[in-house]
């Protein structure tokens, strides 16, 4: 932290006095020049969203993100934070940031009038200069603008017409610094409209005190689109007093979808050495996530965030993490199984329209992995075809044969070494494995066995029944036999 100095020192140091966007901008050119990141951990954007950023800035721009939700619309506002100078000087005690150079509250015009060169100056670390407000239908004028202050104008004995009464709301308090409103359409209307002067002319109207605060703000709003039509909208003379409006969207790759997870997903350093996850098991999650944005069942207006396959990804090393305390095995794979533990992060994170309602949030979470599970299988293995003909084998023939005779039980609490072993007795599985995945790891060759039973269940070649410890693969005739 630095420590105060007074005015004369602070002009002597040959500090330059900046507006917020001035600031950020030449930062932002400073970076650029020097070949270094921008805007770090936002995967996906690098082409789209991230140059109408900089050129939003580079115009000096209030800007609003516009995407459904978990786009990382709150993740790129505080992203630009490091933007900001490391450390900004202030009139020691001022409530809105004053420059010392350009002073605009009553407070600190005063004492630099009374102090002139010896006027304390302190320091605001550029972590304290991001604002944060979730627009609610209670914000109300005098959270955002402020009110007058009875207990002040009693304590200082000053009369109602006194500038000093004033309480400030949030948005003067973020003078010089970066105010986010997250979620702007669900502000009710009359207050969107008192910030109308503040975004243009910088006027500021508190309980019929007209003062010229010419605040210096970086604006950033976000909004969701679904939200124009459910909860409200932004007022359009609000709306035309923002610079830029940029469209966030969802990543665009399965490869880029891993990335945000990875760096997301809250897996402790001593999970990550016990439990290994298969490339392939990864891929499948993301694949879930891709599936559920095309869903018929899926309200796609609603959006399917990024923090499904965070959350889910979580369920996973969780459910391992399980099986590693009740098996007292040192070490576990991720399994596709293990997916089954997924659902409660899908039903929480999916909005179903009317037919996905009638067929249940777990029946919906279930087709979706089922989906994810036929894209990635049909991107490794030959499509398995819907009718047989007698007398021409298929890559799957011995395999369906083999459930004639035989059953495979497979359990979620079992060890590796006793889970694969089983995997292994299924002698045309291992067969069908190496003809077509003998490319990949080791590990990916083990899931891509799971992989394979569960397509061919799907595909109605062989039964699959459950209960809350294991999965059991029979023949058709025999599962529903055996169930019934």
């Amino acid at each position: 932290m630095k420590k105060d100095i007074t005015l004369k020192e602070l002009k002597d140091s040959g500090y330059i006095d900046k507006t917020i966007h001035e600031e950020i901008q030449a930062n932002l050119i400073a970076r650029i020049r020097a070949k270094e990141p921008v805007f770090e951990g936002l995967w996906g954007y690098e082409d789209t969203v991230i140059p109408q950023l900089k050129k939003a800035i580079l115009a000096g721009h209030h800007i609003n993100l516009l995407g459904l939700r978990g786009q990382a619309k709150t993740r790129i506002a505080r992203s630009m934070v490091s933007l900001l100078d490391e450390y900004m000087p202030i009139v020691k005690g001022s409530e809105i940031n004053d420059s010392p150079f350009h002073p605009i509250s009553k407070y600190a015009k005063d004492l630099i009038a009374e102090l002139g060169d010896e006027t304390p100056i302190s320091w605001v670390h550029r972590s304290d200069r991001f604002f944060e407000k979730l627009a609610t239908p209670d914000v109300n004028v005098a959270d955002l603008i402020g009110d007058i202050d009875p207990i002040k104008a009693a304590t200082l004995k000053l009369p109602y017409s006194d500038e000093r009464v004033l309480h400030y709301g949030m948005i003067p308090r973020a003078n010089r610094s970066i105010f986010v409103l997250n979620e702007l359409p669900d502000l009710q209307a009359r207050i969107q409209v008192s910030l109308f002067n503040i975004l243009q002319e910088g006027d500021v109207q508190i309980r019929g005190f007209q003062l010229r605060m010419p605040l210096d703000i970086q604006f950033i709003f976000t909004a969701n689109p679904e939200d124009y039509t459910n909860r409200g909208s932004i007022v359009t003379p609000l709306k035309d007093r923002i610079g830029s409006q940029i469209f966030t969207h969802y990543p665009q790759t399965i490869a880029l979808a891993r990335q945000i997870t990875e760096q997301e997903a809250a897996v402790s350093a001593e999970d990550k050495l016990q439990i290994q996850i298969p490339g392939l098991a990864r891929d499948l999650l993301e694949e879930v996530a891709f599936a559920a944005r095309s869903s018929e069942y899926v309200d796609a207006k609603s959006g399917v965030s990024a923090r499904l396959t965070i959350s889910a990804m979580e369920n996973l090393v969780a459910a391992a993490k399980l099986r590693l305390i009740e098996s007292g095995a040192p070490k576990t794979t991720i399994r596709l199984l293990d997916f089954m533990s997924i659902i409660p992060s899908i039903t929480g994170k999916i909005e179903l329209v009317y037919e996905g309602e009638q067929e249940g949030a777990d029946y919906v979470a279930k087709m979706l992995i089922d989906k994810a599970v036929m894209t990635q299988f049909e991107s490794i293995f030959p499509r398995i075809a819907k009718l047989e003909k007698e007398g021409i084998k298929t890559p799957y023939t011995d395999l369906i044969k083999w459930f004639n005779k035989n059953h495979l039980q497979l359990n979620y609490n079992d060890t590796d070494k006793e889970f694969y072993a089983k995997l292994d007795k299924v002698t045309p599985l291992a067969t069908v494995v190496e003809e077509n995945a003998a490319d990949l790891s080791p590990e990916d060759q083990n899931f891509c066995k799971e992989l394979v039973l569960w397509a061919l269940t799907i595909s109605n070649k062989i039964d699959k029944s459950e209960n809350q410890s294991a999965f059991t693969f029979d023949s058709i005739g025999i599962g529903q036999f055996l169930r019934n």
